[in-house]
């Protein structure tokens, strides 16, 4: 359709005539209320914008001596995250002369990193940054 008959169309219609694809050969156009069309635009990317904040970096905290139910109390709330979408930073933070024990870091995210081995995977290697020992993890 030429573009003089389309610009008529969309005249008669009281509505505007919308350039989409303009490297097209011939350039594709739309018959459209430039409002709405404006309106909707700008609802999908608010809808876009809240699907992208869901996964968030979610960040959990451990002292080097932490009980066994204390651990299973965290590690429900680190699956909650993860069922939620987000990631976890997991920190295991040395106090005083726990710096000369680091071992007992490094055993502690294994064993974390084994009993949350069915819903995550491991994103970040343990990495050791001052006083705190940190890993990722994202569900599977």
């Amino acid at each position: 359709m030429s573009r003089t008959e389309a610009l008529r169309l969309a005249e008669e219609a009281g509505v505007d005539l919308v350039e989409i694809s303009p490297n097209a050969e011939p350039p594709v156009v739309k018959v459209v209320d430039w409002g709405k069309f404006q309106y909707q635009r700008l609802k999908e990317q608010q809808r876009n914008r809240r699907s992208n904040k869901a996964s968030e970096l979610k960040q959990m905290r451990f002292g080097l001596k932490i009980g066994a139910n204390d651990l299973e109390i965290k590690l429900r709330k680190i699956r909650e995250f993860l069922a939620d979408g987000h990631k976890v930073k997991i920190l295991i933070f040395f106090r005083g002369r726990e710096m000369a024990h680091r071992e007992l870091g490094y055993e502690l995210i294994d064993r974390m990193v084994k009993l949350l081995e069915n819903e995550a995977v491991l994103e970040q290697k343990p990495l050791m940054a001052g006083r705190n020992l940190s890993i990722v993890i994202r569900s599977k």
